[in-house]
Formats: structure tokens, sequence, C-alpha cells
């Protein structure tokens, strides 16, 4: 029996979309990406129908030397590997979630990790937008389709979309998102929007080896 989430609550995905045909399942991996402390631990862990897979470690001091904790002085622990989490979609289809370290001195992890995925979901800070540009020239270097969720912390001000495109430098028909990573229907919402550009992007409506 399957526990998380229940199916019947999430954003529909088409089936058809994923699944070739005489395949008995389909996995679809996506990486969950952003800059340090922006909530892709959370985000996963809102979604995942398993208990997710954390790497997350108690900060050390020279940790703290290395990494900038501006606007986010209350963070203790940090991803030292990799998050990992499962969402069922239906009987056949399975996507498998691979959250990044968000410190670039983790570059070559990620690369490893994007090797497969179907794209990702970029998690952005609205007050700290400057950190996610090195983070979309990966994703963009590793050639991935990608849609932005703006991860909207207690009492942030909610920025016009147009300002958040013309500000992180997006093409016109890449997605953009509001979500509270600590929810599980938003984090959904987020997820789905992703999914859908990525089919829509795609030449072919299944995923292939």
């Amino acid at each position: 029996m399957v526990s998380g989430p229940s199916l019947d609550r999430r954003p529909s995905l088409r089936e058809r979309d994923y699944v070739a045909g005489g395949a008995s399942q389909t996995a679809v991996k996506i990486l969950v990406v952003g800059h340090f402390a922006v909530g892709k631990t959370t985000f996963i862990g809102s979604i995942s129908e398993i208990e997710p897979l954390s790497t997350e470690e108690t900060m050390t001091r020279a940790a703290q030397d290395l990494d900038d904790l501006k606007g986010v002085q209350g963070k203790t622990t940090t991803t030292v590997a990799m998050d990992f989490g499962r969402l069922t979609i239906s009987e056949r289809v399975v996507l498998y979630l691979f959250g990044t370290p968000g410190q670039l001195r983790f570059v070559q992890m990620w690369e490893d990790m994007a090797r497969g995925a179907l794209g990702a979901l970029v998690l952005v800070d609205p007050e700290r937008l400057a950190d996610s540009f090195a983070v979309i020239d990966l994703i963009e270097q590793y050639g991935l389709g990608y849609a932005i969720a703006v991860n909207n912390f207690d009492g942030n001000p909610v920025r016009a979309e147009a300002a958040l495109r013309e500000a992180l430098d997006l093409l016109e028909d890449t997605p953009v998102v509001t979500c509270d990573a600590r929810d599980e229907e938003s984090s959904a919402a987020a997820l789905t929007t992703l999914v859908s550009y990525l089919l829509d992007r795609a030449s072919y409506g299944v995923v292939r080896d």
C-alpha cells in the first residue's frame, strides 16, 4: 500500500504522455534544484510518498565560513549529497525526484545527477534572486528544460511575474509559478506545471532512454 499524498488529490498528469506502447511502467527523473537554503529538502519532503532520503547534516563552523547565510541566519543544517523522493502518478507512471545541494562546490555532483533527467524545477527565493543566476546557467548548460518555482516564505512580498522574468532573464515560454515548499498541494501544482511544459516542449510524448 502506497503511503503519503492521496492520488486522487494530485493534479492530473496524462498517463499516455509518459508510457510507451507495451510498457508496464515508466520512471521519470526530475531534478529539484536551487541555491543554498531555498527549500529543496522541504519541497521533496512535502510531496514524496515515501520517507524521503535526506543527507542534511549539521553545519559546522567551516561550512558557515564557506556558505552565505545572509537572509537565512537561522539555518543550522545543509544538504551534503542529495535528497531523493518518489511520487506515483498512476499505477504505471512514477516520478523520481532528485534534490541537488545548493552550493556550487558540489557542481560535479549536479552534472552526474543531470544525466537521464527529463528536466528541472528551479526553486527561487524572491529575496535572493541573484543567487539563482549560477543555478539557471548550470541547468541551461546541461540542456535541461526547466520551470521556475518561486518559494514564497512567510512575510515575503509577492513580486510581479514580469519583474521576476526580467530579473532572471527568462525566455518567454519558461513557466514561472509560485509555491510554498511546505505544502503538498502547492508543491504538486509546481511539479505539474514543470512536467506539462516539458511534454509540450518535447517533439514526442514519451520518455526515452
